[in-house]
């Protein structure tokens, strides 16, 4: 018999053209395989139990790190093949497949560098199955050429490697060995180091003195510190102007992370996977106060390049501070020159190597939730996956939110999301976002005939989106949330939608974010949502939480706020004070918000956890540090039947417990507890009145951890089936697939003919 079969999904870049030339001979099979812009084909011929034995190792023995989207078989014409072989590629066809992720190194290329005579300890060290990916490729396919790894030609052992079929680096693009690859060179006190043994005792003399380095990893720089040491762990938290946002930070190995930080079985396979990213941990042993501000938890991650455990050779700790190489919430540095002059002045030692990173790719950051890990930035390791749709995607673009942005393209059914990009707010993080829109047009091969975007009109993505010339779909915040999930799930219905975060531009002019809503993509309902609370001075709020405080205080005590006998509300400058309430009063740059977060942000100040935030969501995230996890009371409040739901109740009872000297840990374990009464209530009367069944919950109030592990919990015996976010973010990292999705079916239901009344939520 004769087949050809065609694969679709993550199969270039991963080693999986030699494992089907493995798999086809093991099977006594003839033909060939190829690569094509649109997958792999495979042309086989042999006894047909043969041919079925290949077809279901095909799916049970592929490479780690390929994701298998759709395998299609066709009855061929037999031909006269003589044995196997690997065809060259196709690059004619305007389809694509997925391009891999970056692949943290695998163990067999650490111990070629002990063992191989022209790789010892040769640090760019990779195969098939790891090494860098989409930080270095330029186009499809994915061959050499197309790569920053053009410029380096192979030696003659290389060559025979990257050419023999039997061999782990046959056509491993990046394949290089001390003789022909890419080298490291450390700027180190005016003077320039290219001897690699001479770099890592440098390195290591210098971390171990309390000194800083900025390095150049897989998709930029980052800066390295003894973690450890507090007064180097200070200086660099001032350097990067990084107040008080926690560092993550690198364990030599699994055994030491274990030694600081408390990890589960699921923890531990999360934080070894392909893709390493930073998992967010329990401490039990102390590290610099500074690593972590205050909080209990830590940003921890393996090392994922051969630098990495090079270095740890020569290290007297176990764990080093790790921050991205920028300042503030510019992009991360990629560029030699720009880190010498960026970084140089933060650190005592740049460490460079001489092959460009084409694209910027952050560390992913995850948790695991009741033994399921939740992407929280998804960057290195995971970018550019798609996510497979139901509806033809084709040729859209969507925008994504402000912050912590990603964008999305639609090519076929899959939608390819970028990496993290980050606050747009920031000019060079906007730059960063046009130049990895333009990239992702070329290398997918997409050129947009519709964008979708926020409904916010300030928003620049959304800017951007109408700006692009093509008809818009402009999509309700939170219902891109909503839409996010339902796609990750493969969901195509009516459901019962929860988002909830800190701030949505709702289609009533208001700010929404503690939606309850009934919702498809094409459209939704809002049945329920917390009271509308004004927001004195807009954004600065997020700032200066105690804002929120005296305008929610303000609205239940009225002029007896100046009574109560609050700690931080006595701090206040009267003079401060006086002129929001007039704004207040006035309405004066005041607009109204329904937020979930802003609730948080103004409980974290009344029992004074925190007053001022010095980052984006810390007075939430303070908030849930100190929960304690053995109060099982809660709060009274309120809900409508209209479905208006009111905390005042709750906030008085709060404010009593305060003044009474409750521990701050019992009030915030209450009001988590409340917030989660108010899900579950509010979603079951829903459910009783629509006879939905199917609740998909997102938005970035649910990072927090105590919510996750309690929402299921909280539903008891209802038999609702509760969908949460795990391969995206449900913070705005994941929107723009929402957005994507809408405007997917939104384009199915009417039609092609678009105009601005059609397509406007």
């Amino acid at each position: 018999k004769a087949v050809e079969i065609k694969v679709k999904g993550l199969v270039q870049g991963v080693g999986f053209r030699p494992f089907v030339y493995r798999l086809a001979k093991g099977h006594s099979l003839d033909g060939w395989v190829k690569n094509a812009s649109d997958g792999v084909y495979i042309r086989l011929q042999g006894d047909q139990q043969n041919i079925d034995a290949f077809l279901s190792g095909l799916q049970t023995q592929a490479p780690i790190a390929s994701s298998l989207e759709s395998i299609s078989i066709a009855v061929s014409e037999k031909d006269s093949y003589a044995g196997f072989a690997i065809k060259k590629s196709d690059g004619a066809s305007s389809g694509i497949t997925q391009v891999s992720p970056d692949i943290a190194v695998c163990a067999e290329c650490l111990a070629d560098m002990k063992r191989q005579a022209h790789r010892l300890d040769y640090p760019f060290v990779n195969c098939t199955h790891c090494g860098p990916r989409f930080s270095i490729i330029r186009d499809l396919p994915y061959d050499r050429e197309h790569t920053t790894m053009d410029e380096f030609s192979m030696c003659s052992t290389c060559r025979s490697e990257y050419t023999n079929i039997e061999d782990r680096r046959f056509h491993a693009q990046p394949v290089a060995c001390n003789t022909c690859g890419p080298r490291y060179r450390l700027h180190i006190q005016g003077r320039m180091v290219d001897d690699l043994q001479e770099i890592l005792t440098s390195m290591a003399t210098l971390i171990d003195q309390g000194g800083i380095i900025a390095v150049k990893g897989i998709g930029g720089f980052f800066l390295m510190c003894d973690a450890l040491n507090e007064e180097a762990v200070h200086r660099l938290r001032n350097s990067k102007l990084r107040e008080g946002k926690p560092f993550a930070v690198m364990f030599r190995d699994i055994s030491a992370a274990g030694r600081y930080a408390g990890m589960s079985k699921d923890e531990m396979k999360e934080m070894q996977g392909w893709q390493r990213p930073i998992v967010l941990l329990r401490l039990n042993r102390p590290l610099a106060p500074s690593v972590c501000s205050g909080f209990p938890t830590v940003g921890a991650m393996l090392p994922y390049m051969p630098i990495h455990y090079m270095i740890f050779e020569k290290l007297k700790q176990d764990v080093v501070a790790l921050t991205s190489g920028n300042l503030s919430d510019e992009p991360i540095v990629t560029g030699n020159r720009e880190a010498l002059e960026v970084l140089g002045g933060i650190s005592d030692a740049v460490l460079t190597y001489n092959r460009e990173i084409h694209n910027r790719v952050d560390d992913s950051v995850s948790m695991v939730v009741n033994g399921e890990p939740r992407i929280i930035r998804r960057s290195r390791g995971y970018a550019p996956s798609p996510v497979f749709l139901d509806a033809d995607a084709e040729s859209i673009f969507a925008a994504g939110a402000e912050l912590n942005n990603v964008f999305c393209i639609g090519k076929d059914r899959q939608a390819i999301l970028s990496q993290h990009i980050g606050d747009l707010k920031n000019f060079e993080t906007y730059e960063f976002y046009l130049e990895s829109v333009d990239r992702f047009k070329r290398l997918f091969r997409v050129n947009p005939v519709l964008a979708a975007c926020d409904l916010h009109p300030d928003y620049l993505s959304s800017a951007f989106a109408r700006n692009m010339g093509i008809p818009v779909v402009e999509i309700q915040h939170h219902h891109a949330h909503v839409a996010s999930c339902m796609a990750e799930h493969g969901l195509n219905e009516k459901v019962i939608g929860v988002a909830f975060d800190g701030t949505g531009y709702g289609a009533d002019g208001t700010i929404w974010g503690s939606e309850f809503m009934v919702a498809d993509y094409l459209g939704f309902e809002r049945r329920a949502h917390l009271e509308y609370i004004p927001l004195p001075g807009g954004d600065s709020v997020t700032k200066e939480p105690w804002r929120i405080a005296i305008s929610l205080l303000y609205k239940i005590y009225g002029k007896k706020i100046d009574e109560l006998p609050l700690d931080w509300l006595r701090k206040i400058d009267p003079k401060k004070k006086r002129i929001i309430i007039e704004s207040i009063d006035r309405n004066i740059n005041c607009p109204l918000s329904c937020s979930a977060g802003r609730w948080f942000d103004a409980v974290a100040s009344i029992t004074g956890i925190c007053v001022e935030s010095s980052f984006h969501a810390e007075a939430p995230m303070r908030l849930e540090a100190a929960i304690d996890p053995n109060e099982q009371g809660h709060y009274p409040w309120t809900i409508t039947e209209q479905g208006l739901i009111s905390l005042e109740p709750a906030i008085r009872a709060i404010v009593e417990d305060t003044i009474t000297g409750m521990r701050s840990s019992k009030i915030s374990a209450r009001f988590h507890r409340t917030i989660l009464q108010i899900i579950s209530h509010s979603v079951m009367k829903i459910a009783d009145e629509t006879g939905l069944r199917k609740v998909v919950i997102s938005g970035g109030t649910f990072q927090n951890r105590f919510l996750l592990e309690n929402l299921l919990p909280a539903f008891g015996n209802s038999g609702l089936n509760i969908y949460l976010q795990r391969k995206l973010p449900s913070n705005d990292g994941g929107i723009a697939l929402g957005q994507l999705a809408v405007a997917a079916e939104r384009r199915k239901s009417i039609g092609t003919e678009f105009t601005k009344d059609n397509i406007r939520e």
